[in-house]
């Protein structure tokens, strides 16, 4: 049994979360187990739509609650996320976790400065003067290297840049001291050079502060770069999860070997043609009775339709979903 020491910081078990609100139910989440130690980075990765942005919210109870339904088990910490009250909610919420946003034009209010945000969201959670959360925030405009961080506190998101809001947006994610920092795709609607610099700041924030970290992608060079594991999510359930290293040197399952070979500084540095994945995704509220991912996948076999393949472990941490999980021996493409 494990002792309290070696329970992982988060715990999500067979988590299964359906949108009801439309004509059909949406499995957007089906059966998903996912742990996280403390001061560990896991990366999600995936196609749009493959239930990673559904997952990471979920773990903050965002989704609206009377058209979604939740089953399953969620721990972060000491604390039962599903059984928490409105109170408990907010008072978890920045505290205990906290999220930076993919589009922080959005997630910042428009009509108060940054600076104000970050000094409401201290005062809070913390019985702190105005005076020192306006130092707090000032403090961290300068740890995540924000110029002219006393002018900057005083603008309104539109006056930054898209980096600059970032940062923004990751100061305040920052603001109470949380555990666990839930990273929404943050880099996706930056430029090449702001994004590895946002990256390699998070890395740095991350160590610094021992945070344990979700960060979800659709891009596995970034995953690579900055998690310690990986977990590959398609059609709302995770097909292959491993060390970051393992998945890049030895991916096993078809769909992880793609998404590699779909990565154009992989494909055409060898001067190759750049493949694709063919088809798309399943609808989510017609889930296919086999694999998801049977009929877009090349090895598939009739065997691959009939049943949904269970957890297939190949070593310590490296687990998959395939019923072809033995002639998946291929070289990675990187």
């Amino acid at each position: 049994m494990n002792t309290p020491q070696e329970r992982p910081f988060v715990d999500v078990r067979n988590l299964r979360i359906t949108f009801t609100g439309g004509k059909k139910p949406v499995e957007a989440v089906n059966g998903v187990d996912l742990k996280v130690k403390r001061g560990e980075v896991v990366a999600l990765i995936g196609e749009s739509g493959s239930g990673k942005s559904v997952t990471l919210r979920s773990l903050l109870r965002l989704h609206p609650a009377a058209r979604t339904r939740i089953e399953g088990e969620m721990r972060v910490g000491d604390q039962d996320v599903l059984q928490l009250s409105t109170r408990e909610l907010a008072d978890y919420r920045g505290k205990v976790a906290s999220m930076i946003f993919q589009e922080p034009l959005l997630a910042l209010d428009p009509v108060y400065s940054v600076g104000a945000q970050i000094v409401e969201s201290i005062r809070r959670h913390e019985k702190v003067s105005a005076a020192e959360a306006q130092q707090r925030a000032l403090q961290l405009f300068e740890r995540v290297r924000i110029p002219s961080p006393e002018r900057r506190l005083q603008a309104y998101p539109h006056e930054m840049s898209g980096g600059m809001r970032q940062r923004a947006m990751i100061a305040l994610a920052l603001a109470n001291r949380p555990q666990l920092l839930l990273a929404d795709e943050p880099t996706t609607a930056l430029d090449a050079t702001v994004q590895i610099q946002i990256l390699l700041l998070l890395r740095e924030l991350q160590r610094e502060l021992g945070l344990s970290v979700i960060f979800v992608t659709h891009d596995i060079g970034a995953a690579v770069e900055v998690a310690d594991r990986i977990a590959v999510m398609y059609a709302g359930r995770i097909v292959e999860e491993g060390p970051a290293a393992t998945l890049l040197r030895a991916p096993r399952h078809p769909y992880t070997l793609a998404l590699l070979k779909s990565r154009a500084d992989g494909a055409l540095a060898k001067g190759t043609r750049l493949e694709t994945i063919s088809g798309s995704p399943p609808d989510l509220t017609a889930l296919p009775q086999g694999c998801a991912f049977a009929a877009r996948c090349k090895m598939a076999q009739p065997a691959c339709e009939a049943s949904r393949p269970d957890v297939t472990w190949l070593e310590a941490g490296h687990s998959v979903r395939c019923l072809r999980v033995a002639d998946t021996l291929v070289p990675s493409p990187v």
